[in-house]
């Protein structure tokens, strides 16, 4: 007999191992104990979140950065440019993204809230797929590179702000 999608070959047998669930599998479960509102409310307090507005405008300010150092390390404006442009490739998607998604942050209905996450992502790539495709037309003497480095450490600056941010919670 052979599985469907698979040729017969003789001598060769298909066999599909059952694999039966760990008892300690259900000692793990059973170890969980949900937080008290007052357990969840200090444990709030001690793990703030991270405004999305805050980590938008560090990546604006790391964009800016890598923008000038382009410009500086290559001696050519376009280099910067170039920084620049990949640098707003990520603010402009991730800007509209949050907008998108904290409009309508209250909703009730978790497949709505999933539907509409999803949404904006897409929004979000098809939005920076197109400022990519643009970007010949857009930035004279377009260095790619310079582009991808922009775009990479824009993109990156979200863990240092979870890691700033979980490092000042430590502290606190």
């Amino acid at each position: 007999m052979a599985l469907s999608g698979f040729p017969a070959v003789s001598g060769v047998s298909y066999t599909m191992k059952t694999i039966t669930p760990h008892a300690e599998d259900d000692d793990q479960d059973s170890d969980f104990k949900p937080l008290s509102a007052d357990e969840a409310q200090q444990w709030r307090d001690a793990n703030p979140q991270v405004s999305v507005w805050r980590i938008l405008a560090m990546q604006a300010l790391v964009g800016c950065l890598v923008a000038l150092a382009a410009w500086v390390l290559t001696g050519r404006q376009s280099a910067g440019w170039s920084a620049g442009y990949g640098a707003l490739a990520v603010l402009v998607p991730a800007a509209l993204f949050a907008r998108g998604v904290l409009r309508h942050k209250n909703v009730q209905e978790p497949g709505v809230a999933m539907l509409r996450f999803f949404g904006w992502e897409m929004v979000k790539i098809i939005l920076t797929v197109a400022i990519l495709v643009a970007a010949p037309r857009v930035v004279l003497g377009l260095s790619w590179l310079a582009l991808v480095a922009g775009m990479v450490l824009t993109m990156k600056t979200y863990w240092i702000a979870l890691v700033v941010q979980s490092r000042r919670s430590k502290l606190d």
